[in-house]
């Protein structure tokens, strides 16, 4: 039996639709920010998983836009996990976010592994405000499960592309689309992306690996726009994709990242190019693009 905890029940078409939804999803209504609103949803589960955290990068109340949620969002569901004593593991959905935002920055031949943790401080003076946010929310986990012996598992993964559930885009999905409309028309980012389906799996296989421990990061190569849109042309000729300038100065950082930990869950990462055609295609069903 899966029990949901959402803000906005009223969005829930996509969910109830799914494929034993009648018989096995139940859902109920809670809020980050209030302190007993999960009670409901966790009662007599065995393990939860933490999803939940505004994911924006432009704002202008940082407070409480992100950091307030992630932190006391966090603390409130690990609190009623607490007391819940059926509750035996809680799967937290971190990001690279909280992994890559460091003094000195990472470089060219920098591998980046589950030891590497973003330096709030630095998040701070850069205003990296949604890595700040996830990076104390991860600490603050780190630090409940140490003081309370709470069995907890950390999927760290980077931006999660791939078929869409909801009828609506999230932001990772909405890049690929800014890069299809030509918002940004130069070559001067790095993205790195990773499959949604893989992330589930992580999350699953953590649950269900006795042995998993700790954090698991997931993120897929370093790819330019221009580089991602020879790959859409390349899969849908018919698709009107706006064009990139080739040249110009790579602003983001490139390093290398180890993910032969998260392959210990069974976890074999899709292809960047099957990922961006399951992503097209569901933007396609769902009038997006």
């Amino acid at each position: 039996m899966l029990y949901f905890s959402l803000a906005d029940t009223a969005k829930t078409e996509h969910l109830l639709a799914l494929d034993g939804a009648d018989e096995r999803l139940k859902l109920f209504k809670a809020d980050l920010l209030e302190e007993y609103s999960f009670e409901q949803a966790i009662e007599g589960c065995e393990a939860v998983f933490h999803t939940a955290s505004p994911v924006k990068f432009i704002v202008t109340d940082p407070q409480n836009e992100l950091i307030d949620p992630a932190l006391k969002g966090t603390m409130n569901v690990l609190n009623t996990c607490k007391k819940t004593s059926s509750v035996k593991r809680v799967i937290v959905t971190s990001s690279m976010a909280a992994v890559i935002v460091r003094q000195p920055p990472l470089e060219p031949n920098d591998v980046v592994d589950e030891s590497f943790f973003s330096d709030p401080s630095v998040c701070m003076e850069t205003e990296y405000w949604y890595p700040l946010s996830k990076t104390l929310a991860e600490n603050v986990a780190w630090q409940f499960s140490k003081d309370n012996g709470m069995d907890m598992v950390f999927i760290n993964p980077g931006f999660v592309i791939g078929p869409l559930l909801q009828p609506t885009l999230n932001f990772s999905v909405e890049m690929i689309v800014d890069m299809i409309n030509g918002k940004n028309p130069f070559n001067s980012i790095y993205y790195r992306f990773v499959d949604v389906r893989d992330v589930a799996l992580a999350h699953v296989n953590a649950l269900e690996t006795p042995s998993a421990n700790g954090r698991y990061i997931m993120d897929g190569p370093s790819m330019t726009i221009y580089e991602i849109k020879e790959i859409m042309r390349e899969l849908f000729p018919d698709l009107c994709v706006a064009d990139t300038k080739e040249e110009g100065e790579i602003k983001e950082i490139i390093y290398k990242v180890c993910v032969e930990k998260v392959k210990n869950l069974g976890v074999e990462f899709t292809p960047l190019k099957s990922s961006l055609r399951d992503t097209i295609i569901s933007l396609k069903e769902k009038c997006l693009i």
